[in-house]
């Protein structure tokens, strides 16, 4: 008798991979968002 590996462990982990990676891509485009918001706006005042 042969004992296959589970492959839902590695599944579950890309998973978790591409949904960390996605936050952290969402977070940094919406830092980047702001500070070239209050670039405009500081070059807006003078």
């Amino acid at each position: 008798m042969r004992e296959a590996l589970d492959q839902w462990p590695f599944v579950w982990a890309a998973y978790a991979v591409v949904i960390v990676g996605i936050a952290l891509l969402l977070g940094w485009s919406w830092l980047a968002m702001r500070r070239a918001e209050a670039r405009r706006d500081a070059v807006k005042r003078r």
